[in-house]
């Protein structure tokens, strides 16, 4: 499941690496990873990030042994920075508590400080092309649901305003919200406000 570019890893940490892999659900393969400089780690054991096809996985290990794998899935991340120091990168990554629901919940921060410079970039890469698939896929969810609650639902159950208990003025306004938020385009909006006048 390991990749080229993890096999001088594997070779350095080979306890952290084989935890890491064993962590691995099938089909999951690691695309990058790193491990946190030692000048950063004299207090504690040093830190694996990586980068998997599925999820971010950090690990620390604790001084009498054993490790604290921190596993965020992709479509959980929000943000991700990176910070370049002289001996060292900084990745931290923010995450949804409720990922399962296109809009809401609280987010929640991970830093991994004196990361390896090119490989933390290569992880910083990847963590953000996902993000904005991700941010894609959710702004989708959330066009989708909108238009569901604003009456998208051809069917014969009555009027769709009545059964949602939403005036057509409420439902315009709610539309001119997420217009002003960007969440749709003008296009889109006057689609929405069309839909809701020929209700009327």
């Amino acid at each position: 499941m390991a990749d080229n570019n993890s096999t001088g890893l594997a070779a350095e940490m080979p306890k952290a690496w084989s935890y890491l892999d064993s962590m691995l659900v099938t089909g999951e393969a690691v695309q990058e990873s790193t491990v946190q400089r030692r000048l950063f780690a004299l207090l504690h054991r040093r830190a694996l990030v990586a980068a998997t096809s599925g999820r971010l996985i950090g690990m620390t290990r604790g001084l009498l042994g054993g490790f604290s794998p921190v596993d965020l899935r992709w479509q959980d991340i929000k943000t991700a920075h990176i910070k370049a120091g002289i001996f060292g990168s900084t990745l931290t990554v923010t995450a949804l508590t409720q990922p399962d629901l296109a809009s809401g919940g609280a987010l929640r921060g991970f830093q991994f400080s004196g990361l390896r410079k090119a490989e933390a970039q290569a992880i910083y890469r990847i963590c953000q092309a996902q993000e904005q698939a991700w941010r894609e896929k959710r702004r989708q969810r959330e066009l989708e649901e909108m238009r569901a609650k604003s009456g998208g639902f051809q069917g014969s159950f009555g009027d769709s305003a009545a059964v949602a208990g939403e005036s057509p003025t409420e439902r315009l306004q709610k539309a001119k919200a997420m217009l002003d938020q960007g969440l749709i385009s003008d296009s889109e909006y006057e689609t929405i406000k069309a839909k809701v006048i020929s209700q009327l």
